[in-house]
């Protein structure tokens, strides 16, 4: 009889094999280190070709975000390029909240994961690439607790000041295929957009907020179990010398556009969210905010704005979290771009889901939004 393997030591690896009989396997999500929080996986299964293989995550009423469960499919790849999805079921009341994945494999070498995973040698690569292209520096801001460099980009000659930053939460790689899409098209000289945007912005990118997470195969924290996204009101080097990094640069540049990009794991839309709820809200600049969203909704099918999260009340927005910091602090237009790990609700593609392609595909369409806007502005 076939007897499956399951490894995760690689980057951005994360399972617990409980049992394996045959090509079926109990399994279940690891936490953060030095957290609680627990959602991302990824793991290759291999010895299989052929055989239908049952995948059983165990455990998942516990993990940070059980509606994230319903209606999601596993991500699945056999080359670790091209992503598809395979069939998954939850049942709740099954091994406290089991996701069961049965998929076929034609080759004995078969990757499965939470989203498509963004490896920390891509995030080199488009990271010598783009720093390799005319007009664009990269320096070294910072170092990580587990000694990795954090990289920023500037590229543009304009007054406008433009922060994007991605991957505070490690586990939501939509957010870096996103960037991989915004930097391909801002340094294509022969795009129009990118052209008139360089005119008129200087960019500042982060592509990566969090690379011991990255590596580490986290969800949402660092390598000492921080979530960054909630450390921008008072930052530290010992807790989170990314955000503090990252947040320096910021007061020396200033900042006049910033959106922070991420993934959600339970609504099946892509949306904005606001700063709704700052002191210092005035309605002149929540419009500017709103402005960009409703081009960006006309933009694109892949943006909606019925679905995401409720607006903050007056006065009652959190400083630490870093689009509410954003507005607040400088005064600017920010915002928080969410993506799904599950496919839209109102466009799906069932093959693959919301995908890497069309992460890429957004990041253009926020980008010619941008350009709109600052015409208007």
């Amino acid at each position: 009889m076939t007897t499956i393997a399951i490894d995760a030591g690689f980057d951005s690896g994360n399972i617990e094999v409980l049992s394996i009989d045959g090509t079926t396997a109990k399994l279940a999500i690891p936490k953060d280190h030095m957290s609680e929080f627990a959602q991302w996986y990824h793991f290759r299964v291999s010895g299989a070709a052929g055989e239908e293989v049952t995948l059983k995550l165990t455990g998942l009423n516990a993990s940070a975000y059980p509606g994230g469960w319903p209606d999601y499919n596993s991500c699945v790849s056999e080359d670790r390029e091209y992503w598809a999805r395979a069939d998954s079921s939850f049942d709740k009341d099954a091994d406290n909240g089991t996701l069961t994945i049965t998929y076929t494999p034609a080759s004995d070498i078969v990757y499965f994961a939470y989203f498509a995973p963004y490896s920390m040698d891509r995030h080199h690569d488009l990271v010598a690439e783009t720093a390799s292209c005319e007009g664009v520096s990269l320096e070294r801001i910072g170092t990580t607790l587990d000694g990795q460099p954090l990289d920023y980009l500037t590229m543009g000659t304009g007054d406008k000041q433009v922060w994007l930053y991605a991957r505070q939460h490690p586990g939501e790689t939509q957010a870096e295929w996103w960037i991989e899409g915004a930097l391909e098209c801002l340094t294509d000289d022969t795009d129009p957009v990118a052209r008139a945007l360089h005119a008129a912005c200087t960019f500042h990118i982060v592509p990566n907020c969090n690379p011991d997470g990255s590596r580490r195969g986290h969800l949402r924290t660092n390598a000492v179990g921080t979530n960054l996204n909630r450390e921008w009101h008072e930052p530290s080097a010992e807790r989170s010398p990314e955000v503090l990094a990252i947040r320096n640069k910021m007061d020396q540049t200033g900042v006049d556009f910033a959106m922070d990009v991420h993934g959600d794991e339970a609504i099946p839309a892509v949306f904005l969210a606001g700063f709704e709820g700052i002191p210092s809200w005035t309605d002149e600049l929540g419009e500017t905010y709103y402005r960009y969203q409703r081009i960006l909704d006309r933009r694109t099918p892949d943006f909606q704005t019925k679905l995401g999260y409720p607006k903050t009340p007056a006065g009652r927005a959190n400083l630490s979290i870093s689009t509410n910091q954003m507005a607040e602090r400088f005064g600017c237009t920010a915002m928080t771009l969410e993506m799904p790990y599950k496919d839209l609700a109102a466009t799906p593609e069932p093959e693959q889901g919301w995908s890497p392609e069309r992460c890429k595909l957004l990041a253009r369409d926020c980008l010619a939004s941008l350009l709109e806007w600052l015409d208007e502005t």
